[in-house]
């Protein structure tokens, strides 16, 4: 996997110190007390398991399934719930864990549907976020790194299903997206 890497964009040990400022941050903004964590499946996982450990609190932890890439290397527009329940939030602070922050979409429905669902409050996390226009306005409360709008894999962030496990984040090769792509 790695012979597909054009170059590597972050190091693990960059990002594993990033991951601690952010925990302080979460622990410091957040009231005292037990806090609903809502991971993004399946690119959060990697950044939600190495995050939370650094939070010294009582955590429930939810996964929700949403798309909007499917399958491609840019969004497609449209983010759609894929779980058939909706975790419950009514009445409680929630962070939402993301892994990377693109055209805004996904960041926004999601929040959106927590306010609708009676969250008391909600911050966002993510790993990455590419400075670019959004198609939407939204921000995250806490961002790993901002990077430049390049596609992009490793920790947790995939093309067509591979390359989540890397330790790292780089940049894809073009020409392995344009065969990967074609298979």
């Amino acid at each position: 996997m790695r012979e597909d890497i054009e170059r590597v964009l972050i190091d693990e040990v960059v990002i594993e110190k990033r991951l601690d400022g952010m925990a302080a941050a979460i622990e410091r903004d957040f009231p005292p007390g037990p806090l609903v964590v809502i991971i993004l499946l399946k690119g959060a996982l990697v950044f939600a398991a190495d995050l939370l450990r650094r939070v010294a609190r009582p955590i429930g932890i939810e996964c929700l399934n949403v798309a909007s890439y499917h399958g491609a290397t840019t969004s497609c527009g449209k983010v759609d719930f894929l779980d058939r329940q909706f975790p419950e939030v009514r009445g409680r602070h929630v962070l939402l864990l993301d892994d990377i922050l693109d055209t805004g979409r996904t960041l926004h429905a999601v929040i959106e549907r927590l306010h609708e669902e009676g969250a008391t409050a909600v911050r966002s996390a993510v790993l990455l976020a590419k400075d670019k226009p959004r198609a939407v306005t939204v921000s995250a409360d806490y961002v790993g790194f901002e990077i430049g709008d390049e596609f992009v894999v490793g920790y947790g962030l995939d093309y067509l299903g591979r390359y989540r496990n890397l330790p790292f984040i780089g940049v894809l090769k073009a020409a392995v997206v344009a065969r990967v792509g074609g298979s």
